[in-house]
């Protein structure tokens, strides 16, 4: 009988080619034009699972996008292990600073450069090809269950309710996820947690229509500038947030958790020569590592309003948008922090103009403990493959589902991410190494091994 390795060096080409595959399709499901494309890629995973070695994979509807459920049931007495990801992916605009197609996968320098090839696709993936590898191998130790949805990139509005309905269907000792990234191939990690999210939108209206600059500025006031001034007021000179009780609720971590948290390798100008910025920025009294993983924060993720087509034109605006993102650590949650922020807008408008905020959607954030049973597997699995212990950090992005999963399940999530944060993930030029691909797949089967035992 083969190992796992030598199953995988036999297939890996057919793995990458079938990964690339999956990225073809443009499953944007914030996008309604892409209905068709999201259920077509639904049937394409559902399919890759049967493929794989699923007794039963299929698609089944939410009110939004479909889910696709898949099980391989070894033994009810043994552990099983839930598979979360998700099939969605970003909207790819600003299309012009591509520099390929993205969704026309390309393989340069090592990497595949594709939206959704680090989120989620390509991360997910590596679950399916390493439950055909332990297929092939004879070699599963639990039972596996898939719960890949298409909503997550929208906030996973229906699937909390699916989970709820299906409670029996997703009955498993331990959730894993893929959705995250380490610290690098050199200095494997693990998250211990992700951070939530409110996601805003506001809008602010002055005159009843757009006005001559000339003939009305200086008169009658400007959305852009009155939003501008808005969104400038919530930070003071120190970063820290000043919309009032934005921090009420933030558990503060201890002394031990920070050198916990800063001990992972860190170099600061290879940092900003990465990103090609002068100088960091962000709540003062704080590291990089402890501003993207224990702080929250307050983001302007768009921005816009008047003219912005090619040329001049003399406008004074009547409307101006921005998007507006919090990120969450524990103890916070979504819906009060979502109330601040709506209630701030409206609140320090000035009577110049009429201001209306709503909500996108929102998720909490989720922690879990570095003494469990799965996070010990995971820790073990890794230092199988890489040659060392993972590094514990926190996850500065947000898995809206999450505390739902656990809620209405009952069980932990473990993040076993194998991407990294320089993957360009919601951005033009998303990429994911073919190596860490491969070494998510061939890590994977561990985790089950360490967790049966």
């Amino acid at each position: 009988m083969q190992t796992w390795k030598e199953y995988q060096e036999k297939n890996k080409e057919r793995f990458l080619n079938e990964m690339i595959d999956l990225l073809r399709i443009p499953s944007v499901s914030a996008k309604s034009e892409h209905k068709e494309d999201m259920q077509r890629c639904a049937d394409a995973v559902a399919k890759s699972l049967r493929d794989a070695g699923c007794d039963k994979a299929e698609v089944m509807a939410t009110a939004g996008h479909p889910v696709v459920y898949g099980e391989k049931i070894i033994d009810p007495s043994k552990p099983t292990v839930l598979v979360y990801g998700h099939y969605d992916v970003q909207p790819a605009e600003p299309l012009e600073l591509w520099h390929s197609g993205p969704f026309d996968p390309v393989i340069k320098d090592g990497k595949v450069f594709a939206r959704g090839s680090a989120d989620d696709k390509g991360q997910f993936y590596m679950h399916v090809k390493a439950l055909e590898v332990m297929s092939q191998t004879n070699s599963l130790t639990t039972n596996i269950k898939f719960l890949i949805e298409g909503e997550e990139e929208v906030g996973s509005p229906n699937l909390g309710k699916f989970v709820a309905d299906h409670k029996d269907l997703l009955k498993a000792d331990v959730i894993l996820i893929s959705d995250s990234s380490m610290l690098s191939m050199e200095n494997p990690s693990l998250d211990t947690g992700v951070r939530g999210l409110s996601y805003i939108q506001v809008e602010v209206t002055g005159a009843n229509r757009d006005l001559h600059s000339g003939t009305y500025g200086g008169a009658v006031a400007n959305p852009i500038t009155i939003l501008a001034k808005m969104i400038a007021s919530c930070h003071d000179e120190n970063n820290h947030i000043t919309i009032p009780g934005f921090y009420d609720d933030v558990v503060v971590a201890t002394p031990e958790e920070r050198d916990l948290l800063n001990k992972a390798p860190y170099d600061e100008q290879e940092y900003k020569d990465e990103l090609g910025v002068k100088e960091l920025w962000g709540e003062n009294g704080y590291t990089t590592y402890e501003r993207t993983g224990i702080r929250p924060t307050l983001e302007v993720n768009g921005i816009w309003g008047g003219y912005t087509g090619e040329g001049a034109k003399t406008v004074l605006p009547s409307k101006a948008y921005a998007k507006i993102s919090a990120r969450l650590v524990p103890n916070q949650s979504s819906d009060k922090i979502t109330e601040k922020l709506l209630n701030y807008f409206k609140s320090i408008a000035p009577p110049s103009v009429e201001v209306k905020a709503e909500l996108h959607h929102g998720g909490e954030p989720y922690m879990t403990p570095i003494d469990s049973k799965g996070y010990q597997a995971a820790a073990k699995a890794v230092e199988a493959t890489f040659g060392k212990a993972p590094i514990p950090v926190r996850g500065g992005g947000s898995i809206p589902i999450c505390s739902i999963l656990e809620k209405e399940l009952g069980i932990k999530i473990i993040f076993m991410g194998f991407g990294l944060d320089n993957d360009n993930l919601h951005s033009p030029n998303e990429k994911y190494n073919i190596e860490n691909y491969y070494k998510g797949i061939e890590t994977i089967p561990y985790f089950h091994k360490f967790f049966a035992e």
